[in-house]
């Protein structure tokens, strides 16, 4: 019998699952010891298939990571994909974990969980107190589902199975692994894109959406990993003293927030483009401002440990070694 437990992380291929299973391996956790699947292998919407390879595999831990994930333009093409997918794929690995004796999971959602005008910064206790954001309500009810499943699998065999399954909500993330599709990736990455064409192209100047003052709050991905091992491993005791039974889950952000136009003109440098950034003022905004508290996360004995620049620096290492970016 192995000292380490064995660790099933669901979407190990994505931004966060490859950064929990980068940091998993940093803390001296066996390779052979971490379990993945690609989408080909297993297709987490399928409950057969995905009951067949938890009796098969029988981890002891799962990070549920994976997830159907866009930006504004996707959320509003495809709502259906992104709530059914969502909904089924957290369903059946959460019931298949249970079903084959898991007592640990930890379940990844999103700061859009939040309602549209929740007090700043987001409290945890904001959650179903007001309307979501329109363009990604689907998306944000399928990932209150998924608390919801959590927190109700804890109540009602928390006591029989041990069963004790957690819940992360980050903030917005950056970093390796990051989407920069032109037209469905977030701001980070979009504006990483956008200031190396700029530089390799010459342009003189580079547009920005709306005023450049709307405050926005981002964490490096590796950071959240390490908040999400952090989490998972604390006794039970601990977790359930900073948390409530039916408001389980913990926000996980940088602690403080910057505006856009501060991330443009920082993303320029670390770029290297030495051209005009422009405000396009015609074009919206959106909300003023997103900052998650993160006080309870703090008083878990966590703290991020990078910030903007050194971040932004990575990530765009990142970008200039990802080959299907050079290509296009």
């Amino acid at each position: 019998m192995s000292q380490y437990p064995k660790i099933y992380v669901a979407g190990h291929r994505g931004m966060v699952g490859s950064a929990i299973v980068r940091q998993l391996l940093a803390q001296g956790h066996p390779a052979e010891r971490i379990v993945t699947r690609t989408h080909s292998e297993l297709d987490l919407t399928n409950q057969a298939d995905v009951n067949t390879f938890f009796t098969a595999e029988k981890p002891d831990q799962v990070y549920l990571a994976a997830a159907k994930v866009g930006g504004i333009y996707a959320n509003n093409a495809y709502p259906a994909e992104f709530i059914y997918q969502n909904l089924m794929m957290q369903a059946n690995v959460v019931d298949a974990a249970f079903r084959s004796g898991v007592q640990k999971l930890l379940f990844l959602g999103s700061s859009c969980i939040y309602p549209k005008l929740a007090a700043q910064p987001m409290r945890e206790a904001a959650l179903l107190t007001g309307t979501l954001e329109s363009t990604n309500e689907p998306y944000a009810i399928a990932k209150i589902a998924g608390i919801k499943l959590c927190e109700s699998y804890n109540r009602q065999y928390g006591s029989s199975h041990g069963v004790d399954y957690r819940s992360v909500m980050p903030t917005n993330l950056y970093g390796p692994g990051d989407n920069y599709h032109p037209e469905n990736s977030h701001v980070i990455p979009a504006l990483i894109r956008r200031f190396h064409e700029a530089k390799v192209s010459g342009a003189v100047s580079v547009p920005i959406w709306g005023t450049g003052t709307p405050m926005r709050e981002f964490l490096y991905v590796d950071d959240m990993a390490a908040a999400s091992v952090h989490v998972m491993n604390l006794p039970k005791v601990v977790y359930e003293r900073h948390t409530q039974p039916m408001l389980s889950h913990i926000n996980v952000g940088y602690g403080s927030d910057v505006t856009i136009a501060e991330v443009a003109r920082t993303i320029a440098q670390v770029v290297g483009y030495q051209g005009e950034i422009t405000f396009d003022t015609s074009k919206p905004d959106g909300t003023p401002r997103k900052l998650m508290d993160s006080s309870r996360l703090q008083g878990l004995g966590w703290q991020p440990k990078i910030g903007l620049a050194e971040g932004l620096k990575q990530a765009y290492a990142n970008f200039l070694a990802c080959s299907d970016v050079r290509s296009k």
